[in-house]
């Protein structure tokens, strides 16, 4: 009897557990995954387009290994305005290198660099800001490099907010890109800015590990140091740069898969979208639109918005998106909120 009434019990307390576990589940699955997003068509979209490829019973099903989506960095996950946080890194270190090596202080772009004039660095080539990013760097070991980093992180502030850049990150698209992991999807951050810079805090910034970043990639020797021991040493030289067509092509250097998914906000996201939308199945392509003068920054020059050389977002990009059934996310419109310091 005794032995009766112990394996009732046991079998009532599996029971009730096994109960309060599917309530918790239909309650997290009935739970907003995007809550900092209004309801609206794109918000729906994401959504549908989650549900769609991860259930085995619909036609637009895509097989675990293939869930992958790729996001583009400045002005896509953080704020780049007025100045690529990068480069601001950059022009903090180049006292220093011009110290060390007195002849840049004469030559473009390193001049203009110095100046700290942000408008006028802000209207520099593509290839003028790399150039900045990269010299600063060379001749520094990976792991100074990255001690270098981590401090001006924590210690830098943006000018506008007073807060760390990495505080700056856009509410919305960290529960696009949490959303998309809890149903199997790989996240990739594909970025124009140096792949070792944002290794050093993607993972515990977006919860993208280092192997999972993709970014224009200097080159590096092996050395070894005053007590022999190995050492990997930054160079200036640019192996790859991972802006406009060298999205993709980084895209299959390292990653090797057509990703499912790609988000951008600018000209150096076009072809990132153009490849991962190319492909057969299920795709959904992206870009936000910087039209919240307000809350962020408003610039374009698409719609009539601001022209800027940071982040360009021209009325061609929005024309190809809409023939190209990409969607473009309004930050005024879509998101009821942009930082998670917002009350």
């Amino acid at each position: 009897m005794m032995k009766a009434l112990v394996r009732l019990g046991f079998l009532i307390a599996v029971m009730a557990t096994t109960f309060l576990l599917a309530g918790s589940s239909d309650a997290g699955a009935g739970s907003d995954p995007l809550p900092s997003w209004n309801e609206a068509p794109t918000k729906h979209a994401i959504v549908d387009f989650v549900r769609a490829t991860t259930d085995p019973s619909n036609t637009k099903f895509v097989p675990p290994e293939e869930r992958i989506a790729v996001f583009d960095q400045d002005g896509t996950l953080w704020a780049s305005h007025p100045i690529y946080p990068q480069l601001m890194y950059c022009l903090d270190r180049l006292p220093a290198v011009v110290k060390a090596r007195p002849a840049l202080a004469k030559i473009e772009p390193f001049k203009t660099a110095l100046s700290r004039n942000m408008e006028a660095i802000s209207k520099l080539s593509t290839k003028d800001l790399i150039k900045i990013m990269a010299v600063p760097l060379s001749g520094m070991s990976i792991e100074r490099f990255r001690a270098d980093a981590e401090t001006w992180l924590e210690t830098a502030r943006h000018p506008r907010w007073g807060r760390r850049y990495t505080e700056l990150t856009y509410l919305p698209m960290l529960e696009l890109m949490k959303h998309l992991r809890a149903n199997g999807y790989k996240t990739y951050i594909v970025t124009g800015g140096g792949q070792d810079f944002v290794r050093v805090y993607a993972e515990k910034t977006y919860g993208v590990p280092p192997e999972q970043v993709v970014g224009t990639l200097e080159s590096v020797s092996y050395r070894y140091d005053k007590r022999g021991r190995p050492v990997l040493i930054e160079s200036a030289e640019t192996l790859l740069s991972d802006v406009g067509a060298g999205k993709p092509e980084a895209i299959h250097l390292m990653i090797g898969r057509l990703p499912r998914a790609a988000f951008g906000n600018s000209t150096g996201d076009r072809q990132m979208l153009e490849y991962t939308t190319s492909g057969d199945g299920a795709r959904f392509g992206m870009l936000v639109l910087h039209d919240d003068p307000t809350r962020e920054y408003a610039y374009g020059p698409a719609l009539g918005l601001p022209d800027t050389k940071i982040g360009t977002f021209p009325q061609s990009l929005y024309d190809e998106a809409k023939r190209q059934g990409w969607f473009v996310t309004s930050m005024k419109s879509d998101w009821n909120r942009i930082w998670a310091f917002e009350q």
